[in-house]
């Protein structure tokens, strides 16, 4: 069977040999910040089942976000075996998993039982040796297209060994691997420990241009390359899962997926996600390239191709209303954050420093700022926290305007978080229309593209349209900048 490069501007044709029938069913795992899905995807990419299974967040000091991994595995287990039954023995031809992508533990290479709690892409406990290395951090970015961050791998790993003498003697003996939450999780289901490269992007230590690991970015956090898993593409033969005959044929990040999900691996397509956090993406083609203020990563690779992507990343999307459900002491069913924004107006900014800022300011933890903000208004507060989302997208749109050559004729964008009262306050922003997706669940779309490529995908197909709006943008922005300028 051929490999049909969809979207990708070329009529070459690649063989891959998938041996499947016209009944094919897929399996998807999306594993998530706040919940782990499975989706069982017919030949024609209807959904014929889907599922899902909630976990929390631990936050035991400030700055510290940790999930428990063994929790994430047995759910991904149970999700697969249910899609299997829900297949009722009809084919399944394959499988693959879109993954959170900063979330980093250390497990026993023999046993597999996880050493740490999963550090969480939203922990920023690191935020120490990201001072401590700022002088380094000019190369850091251009080798491995992220920014010094305590958010990333590297100063991860470094924090955990220095804080835990015992786990740094089980890695100078070889028994322990370091890495993202997708390898573990392949690991476990597969028997291999493999790290695909859009994910490797979030170690710290993968040269962006090479393809490799740096020795300088090991050498720089202490990292030998024994503790880390096999380096591989994101088409990769991971294994067959759970002792099943089903392969595990593709495994990358989440927002890469949700990228392919909406623009397929058109070169020059853009979209956006909001879910428990949010991310601008922009298909660079086959080259990397270097933003200032973005992060470069790997979007698809196999043995044949690599395409790349520059992404402006938000750490508070729906995370935002979880953290204000508790500071301003509202119930999780009374929150109701898009009426809520709907329905009234606010003067002021509110900057989240829960979990620190992203792109394209990256500052670790810090208190939230109110500017000019009423506290005990708690409807002015909901609102300035969206809106605190869209000067974040206008500020990446901004950084992006260099390789696009002008602002984009419009925005998709996908995810839970893609409410109304967000997306118009975008558009009113980026001065675009922003069109919401049909479909929900395009990160599990995007895995299932790869998975069944002979597909005939129709464009994207948007429910609602928002159109930017006469308003006062211009001087929101500027107080905007000013808030962030007070704490930077």
């Amino acid at each position: 069977m051929r490999f049909i490069g969809f979207g990708c501007g070329t009529n070459k044709t690649t063989e891959l040999d998938f041996s499947m029938s016209a009944s094919s069913n897929y399996i998807v795992i999306d594993q998530g910040t706040s919940s782990t899905k499975a989706f069982l995807f017919d030949s024609q990419g209807r959904v014929n089942h889907t599922s899902k299974i909630k976990h929390s967040l631990s936050k035991p000091e400030p700055f510290h976000v940790e999930c428990d991994s063994q929790t994430i595995l047995n759910a991904c287990i149970k999700l697969f075996h249910d899609m299997i039954t829900a297949a009722g023995g009809q084919l399944i031809a394959g499988s693959g998993m879109a993954v959170q992508r900063s979330t980093f533990l250390f497990w026993n290479k023999k046993t597999l039982e996880p050493l740490t709690p999963a550090l969480s892409w939203q922990d920023s406990r690191a935020h120490g040796i990201v001072d401590e290395f700022s002088q380094h951090q000019e190369w850091i970015w251009d080798i491995t297209g992220t920014p010094l961050s305590g958010h990333f791998g590297g100063p991860k790993f470094l924090y955990m060994i220095r804080n835990n003498k015992h786990l740094a003697k089980k890695i100078k003996s070889n028994e322990v691997i370091f890495g993202p939450l997708s390898a573990y999780l392949t690991h476990a289901l597969t028997g291999k420990a493999a790290i695909d490269e859009s994910i490797a992007g979030r170690s710290q230590f993968f040269n962006l241009k090479t393809r490799s690991w740096s020795p300088d970015c090991l050498d720089l956090f202490e990292v030998p390359v024994s503790a880390l898993p096999k380096l591989v593409t994101t088409g990769y033969d991971f294994g067959n899962v759970l002792n099943t005959k089903i392969p595990l044929r593709f495994v990358m990040g989440d927002q890469q997926a949700a990228l392919i999900g909406q623009a397929g691996l058109k070169p020059g397509g853009m979209a956006s996600n909001f879910g428990t956090s949010a991310s601008i993406q922009y298909n660079t083609g086959a080259e990397p390239n270097i933003v200032p203020g973005l992060i470069s990563s790997v979007l698809f690779s196999d043995d044949r191709q690599r395409l790349n992507m520059v992404e402006g990343t938000i750490n508070s999307g729906n995370s935002i209303f979880y953290h204000l459900e508790k500071v301003l002491d509202i119930e999780h069913h009374n929150m109701h954050w898009d009426q809520r924004c709907s329905d009234h107006s606010t003067s002021g900014i509110f900057v989240p420093g829960f979990s620190g800022l992203a792109a394209p300011y990256w500052s670790g933890g810090f208190d939230d700022i109110y500017w000019e903000l009423d506290k005990r208004d708690h409807n002015a507060v909901i609102r300035s926290a969206m809106e605190s989302i869209g000067f974040l997208v206008y500020d990446i749109i901004r950084c992006l305007e260099p390789i696009i050559k002008s602002r984009p004729e419009k925005l998709t964008a996908s995810g839970g978080g893609a409410r109304d009262s967000l997306l118009q306050f975008i558009a009113d922003l980026v001065r675009v229309p922003v069109e919401h997706s049909a479909m929900r669940d395009r990160t599990a779309y995007g895995v299932y593209r790869l998975l069944n490529p002979d597909q005939d995908y129709s464009a994207f197909e948007s429910d609602k349209i928002f159109f930017p709006s006469k308003n006062n943008a211009d001087k929101k922005i500027k107080q905007w900048h000013a808030a962030i300028a007070s704490i930077l």
